[in-house]
């Protein structure tokens, strides 16, 4: 069975050194949890992160694919490609914008007054602190430095990075090989399988570690991607 592209572009949320390593092109995949599809029916079956899902890694002579057991959806088995197709966020062929920290902002003159056609927009990831010296509010207060925008509020036209899914598959998050750390830009450990403990933990708040950080090992969508321009991503839309 075909998984078919959605013909919508989608967002994807990267933090700050996940968009540093795929603009330095080290960064080409990356895991996000599963997490219970149906919360209150989870509830209900006790579903816990890590034991609510099993994966059975033989191929069915029918219908040729492996099979998941969700228990946040049926006690029964389903096909992993239609698994995939029906419950993750992300399927091969389609086409998302990396939404990241920003801002937008403008040049000033010597009164203090915004340059109108100096207007642009900033990304937190090309600087180690904000690019202005001081910031002027719109109620004309000033502030040190260049507030930042949390990326979820990126809008699609700010967008500078553009993605294609080539491949998505589900794992525990600690079956990670050295070779897929590489790939989720994580370079600076001896065993980077190991090193990118430090990396997924970082991403999450203290208090969500336990359901889901490293050593909770939970199952994680894996989506490989490559980089593509913006044409190119305008242009699969439209084909699609």
């Amino acid at each position: 069975m075909k998984i078919r592209p959605s013909n919508t572009m989608k967002p994807i949320l990267f933090n700050t050194e996940m968009v540093r390593a795929t603009l330095d092109n080290r960064k080409t995949v990356t895991r996000r949890v599963v997490k219970p599809h149906n919360t209150r029916k989870a509830k209900r079956c006790e579903y816990l992160q890590g034991e609510g899902l099993w994966f059975d890694d033989e191929i069915n002579e029918f219908d040729k694919d492996t099979h998941i057991k969700d228990y946040s959806i049926s006690s029964c088995w389903i096909g992993t490609e239609i698994y995939i197709q029906k419950y993750a966020s992300y399927r091969p062929g389609d086409i998302l914008y990396v939404r990241e920290t920003w801002q937008y902002a403008y040049d000033l003159d010597g009164n203090e007054q915004p340059i109108e056609e100096t207007g642009r927009y900033f990304y937190a990831a090309d600087y180690d602190s904000g690019p202005f010296g001081f910031w002027v509010n719109p109620d004309g207060t000033h502030r040190e430095n260049m507030p930042w925008r949390p990326s979820i509020h990126m809008p699609r036209e700010a967008a500078r990075i553009f993605l294609r899914v080539t491949d998505v598959r589900v794992e525990r998050l600690q079956d990670i090989t050295d070779e897929q750390a590489e790939k989720e830009g994580c370079s600076d450990y001896t065993s980077t399988a190991l090193g990118f403990f430090y990396v997924w933990d970082a991403a999450f708040k203290p208090k969500d570690r336990a359901l889901y950080g490293w050593e909770a090992n939970p199952w994680v969508w894996v989506i490989e991607f490559e980089r593509i321009s913006r044409e190119e991503a305008e242009h699969e839309q439209n084909k699609n």
